[in-house]
């Protein structure tokens, strides 16, 4: 009786572990608050102490790259704009001088159009706080003096970690394409961690490694005009997502609008454009797209976007028209029972020959 009931606990024991062994690994989740948004890191079939290591080594990078990319605040980002503003030249760490190399890249293919370079105009906005500005607009004369000064990234002058301006007026501001390019090394770091499947959404911009158990990961982007979504897309191993919009940070006066994303040309936000998404492989190339073909405007984007390499755009102008690249438009999927309206398939033309952008 004794070895019947042995058996029967083994038996029972061996069963229980086996249910066990069958149970799915939990998703691990963590949200954390930086770049201005709330930071979703999720990793799925991981055991749950190497899934709680990688996620805090993620949230320790970020919050490092938070505090030395910051516009406004001491950090590694501040004391390089004090020295380019008493034209002296400064030492940087070595992810600090590659996001400035990539960002002057991205800016020169974009035409300018993307400038990171005008932190100081930001500033004049008010867009250099945690909290939206209100009020009226600066004044018409110290918009045109800042525009005057011609703030460029190409006046950057990067030699390994040792950075200086040929222009004083040269203030950076990292905002346009800092989430971009801190999800990309989070999303490389991940990786090398051995993580297979992930997701880092910061507001919506989005890395995904590996997939969503057997399904790929599944995004939506939002409506600019009303709260919800206006399609989804399921991102492949290793894509990016990343949406560029004036709902989000902005503040109005005498019943006009002004967004945070400015032109430089004009040294004012931009007006006809209110939501530009880029499908691409790289966060900072798409970050940055996405902020130049919002300032490009509806008649242009399609040429900047074929200059900056990206080739999947979904663009929603200020009456509602839909644009989208024939590659965004094969892989836009209706986030409830239908898109909100039709899309116009825009395609792009042949990149323009920008010899000075090489290398």
């Amino acid at each position: 009786m004794k070895r019947a009931l042995a058996i029967v606990a083994t038996c029972a024991a061996l069963a229980l572990g086996a249910a066990q062994a069958a149970r799915p690994t939990p998703d691990h989740r963590e949200t954390l608050y930086v770049f201005g948004t709330l930071v979703e890191i999720e990793i799925r079939g991981e055991d749950r102490a190497a899934a709680r290591a990688a996620s805090a080594e993620i949230g320790r990078l970020l919050q490092s790259l938070h505090d030395d990319w910051h516009a406004w605040r001491p950090g590694a980002l501040g004391d390089l704009n004090a020295a380019i503003a008493r034209g002296e030249t400064a030492g940087v760490d070595a992810r600090l001088a590659q996001v400035l190399e990539t960002g002057r890249q991205l800016s020169c293919q974009s035409g300018g159009l993307f400038e990171p370079a005008i932190g100081a105009l930001i500033g004049l906005w008010g867009f250099h706080a945690d909290t939206a500005p209100s009020g009226a607009p600066p004044a018409p004369a110290a918009i045109a003096a800042l525009v005057d000064a011609h703030p460029r990234m190409t006046d950057l002058q990067i030699d390994a970690t040792r950075v200086t301006s040929a222009n004083r007026a040269v203030q950076l501001d990292l905002g346009g394409f800092a989430k971009g390019a801190a999800l990309d090394l989070a999303a490389a770091r991940l990786r090398a961690l051995g993580i297979e499947n992930a997701v880092l959404n910061a507001g919506g911009d989005v890395n995904v490694i590996g997939t969503h158990g057997d399904r790929p990961w599944r995004v939506a982007i939002r409506d600019p005009f009303v709260w919800g979504a206006v399609a989804a897309v399921s991102l492949a191993p290793g894509e990016v997502l990343y949406t560029s919009g004036n709902y989000e940070r902005y503040f109005d006066h005498d019943g006009q609008r002004f967004a945070h994303i400015l032109d430089p040309r004009t040294g004012y936000p931009v007006q006809d454009i209110v939501s530009v998404s880029v499908l691409d492989t790289d966060g900072a190339r798409a970050d940055a797209a996405a902020t130049a073909l919002s300032v490009a405007g509806p008649a242009d984007w399609p040429q900047v976007a074929a200059d900056m390499g990206v080739g999947a755009v979904l663009v929603i102008t200020g009456e509602g028209r839909m644009q989208a690249t024939p590659d965004m438009a094969a892989r836009l999927d209706p986030a409830g029972p239908g898109l909100p309206g039709p899309v116009e398939t825009v395609p792009l033309p042949a990149p323009a020959p920008r010899p000075a952008c090489a290398g």
